[in-house]
């Protein structure tokens, strides 16, 4: 099936990319051609895109915040059959109920640089510096450092948690060369081991050798020698009571969210012990 969608937004459309890619996901076999509209601002850039709209007619979702704007494509699009959808309508309505105030008709206010926006270009900036590794020395600066075998997913865990505002470090467990002691002395930061099953990693660790045009037998890829490193792996962080997220059927967003958790367990844990 082939689903014209129309995607408008008074911003940067960030939101309704995110809301439409989760929505599709429920849905197979399903061709969906987008239509990107954003930064609609004026009645005469809504004409031009209802025109669009009328030539590949389909679902319409938008965020508009301005009135008239949005009155407009309401009646158009009702005007040919076509559902129009606010999908912040809901949540808007609702936080007015409950805060007692109306909301404020401002265009992309959630991207104006804030102090949470320099905070998560620090993270990252911090987190890129320590990867695979490097800089032992700054760990105890870190919000999170996670350890595990090569190729279990560190990096893009560390990068996401980073974009969250999580400084985050990471370390490769290997067998031939032990971790820096500073591992084992940090108190600020949350250590989180990371594993996996042998076979989802060898077969990541084979496409990867192909990827790189390298010989794809060695023990980096032997079934049993990985096995080894993984209980290797799995003994040092019960050795030290850090606990451990197994990524095998785990998407990267699925880590992060459980990790982040962890880290909000154990920052209400610390309240608690703290007050009177």
């Amino acid at each position: 099936m082939r689903l014209h969608l129309h995607l408008l937004s008074d911003s940067t459309g960030e939101t309704l990319e995110n809301i439409a890619k989760a929505a599709l996901a429920q849905y197979d076999d399903v061709e969906t051609l987008r239509h990107f509209w954003p930064m609609v601002r004026s009645e005469a850039h809504l004409e031009r895109i209802l025109q669009e709209i009328a030539l590949n007619p389909g679902l319409v979702i938008f965020t508009l915040v301005n009135s008239e704007i949005r009155r407009t494509l309401e009646s158009r699009c009702r005007a040919m059959g076509l559902p129009a959808i606010a999908p912040l309508d809901p949540v808007n309505h609702a936080l007015s109920q409950l805060l007692g105030q109306e909301a404020k008709a401002r265009p992309g206010r959630q991207h104006m640089l804030d102090a949470a926006y320099f905070a998560r270009v620090e993270a990252i900036q911090w987190t890129i510096a320590h990867d695979d590794g490097i800089g032992a020395e700054d760990w105890e600066e870190a919000d999170i450092v996670l350890a595990g075998v090569s190729r279990s997913s560190k990096t893009p865990t560390s990068i996401y948690l980073a974009n969250r505002g999580y400084k985050t470090a990471n370390i490769p467990i290997v067998v031939e060369s032990p971790p820096p002691a500073e591992l084992y002395s940090l108190r600020h930061p949350l250590v989180v081991g990371l594993t996996t099953s042998a076979d989802r990693l060898v077969a990541i660790r084979r496409n990867r050798l192909l990827s790189l045009n390298q010989q794809p037998e060695t023990s980096y890829v032997d079934q049993d020698s990985v096995a080894r490193e993984i209980a290797f792996a799995r003994r040092m962080f019960a050795d030290h009571g850090w606990p451990v997220i197994d990524v095998t059927r785990r998407s990267i967003e699925e880590t992060a969210a459980a990790i982040i958790t962890m880290v909000n367990e154990r920052t209400l844990g610390e309240g608690s012990e703290e007050a009177p």
